[in-house]
């Protein structure tokens, strides 16, 4: 696509962000429905300086990564309310009157992830993590009717949590006792460079028909290739990255997302 001054810009604000597929994901949307938008990476290490510059610039929307999720809320002048259940946003949309609209698209991807493979009403599920990722995910799942256990590596982060969705934890070494329908990695355990640790001992997978892994570099983390060797049903992080994106895409654009072109841009990039 030729960038013309009449071009719509779409981006996403972090620190870091030179490593993010999003630019290649929604890019590739934009061209697939001939759409003449462009979507970059804004490095941005002050939330609140960063959204007035796009605001004065005309920016059309915006994802947020870490570490502005939280932050961000101070600075939209409206909210989804699933958004400010969870107590962040990673999803901005300007209107027409500049005013900025909040979301979280975050558990929409787990969500929908999730539903390729399992039915979430009535389900329970055993989340790992008490972090922001982790705190969307509960909620979505809680959403969609599922039935949730948390278990962390820090016993007050998870108790805390805990106490906001109003569910059960454990500790990590109870997890051997636990059978669920699904389990969930919502931790950084298993990325790039400690790619070879997993949370969960392997002789405990057989417990979870379904385990998913939000960490999608490497794809198929330890924690997948443990629980494939166990039987179990695996989804990859992309599925989740892919879906909470695809949620954006629709929000900025009011059309149906090209889903199929933007997975194999994300495939291609992951995998060359």
């Amino acid at each position: 696509m030729q960038i013309k001054g009449s071009t719509e810009v779409y981006g996403i604000i972090g620190n870091p962000v030179a490593h993010s597929l999003s630019p290649i994901m929604h890019n590739s949307g934009f061209e697939a429905l001939g759409l003449n938008k462009v979507y970059v990476a804004f490095p941005a290490t002050n939330a609140e300086k960063a959204i007035a510059g796009c605001r004065a610039l005309g920016v059309h929307g915006l994802s947020v990564t870490i570490p502005h999720k939280e932050k961000i809320l101070a600075f939209v002048d409206s909210i989804d309310p699933m958004a400010e259940k969870i107590g962040a946003v990673n999803t901005l949309v300007f209107q027409e009157d500049k005013k900025i609209h909040g979301l979280n698209t975050d558990w929409i991807g787990a969500n929908r992830a999730l539903a390729e493979k399992l039915e979430l009403r009535d389900k329970r599920i055993l989340l790992l993590g008490a972090g922001g990722s982790a705190r969307a995910i509960g909620f979505g799942l809680l959403e969609a009717g599922a039935r949730l256990i948390l278990a962390s590596r820090t016993e007050s982060k998870v108790k805390a949590l805990a106490e906001k969705l109003k569910c059960e934890w454990i500790h990590l070494d109870e997890i051997e006792t636990v059978e669920a329908d699904g389990l969930i990695n919502a931790t950084s355990v298993g990325m790039k460079p400690i790619e070879n640790a997993s949370l969960v001992q392997a002789n405990s997978l057989k417990n979870f028909p379904i385990v998913m892994d939000i960490v999608y570099a490497p794809l198929e983390t330890r924690l997948l290739r443990e629980a494939k060797s166990a039987g179990c049903e695996i989804i990859n992080g992309l599925s989740m990255l892919l879906y909470q994106g695809v949620a954006q895409f629709e929000a900025w654009t009011g059309q149906d997302a090209p889903v199929e072109v933007m997975h194999a841009a994300l495939m291609k990039a992951i995998t060359k």
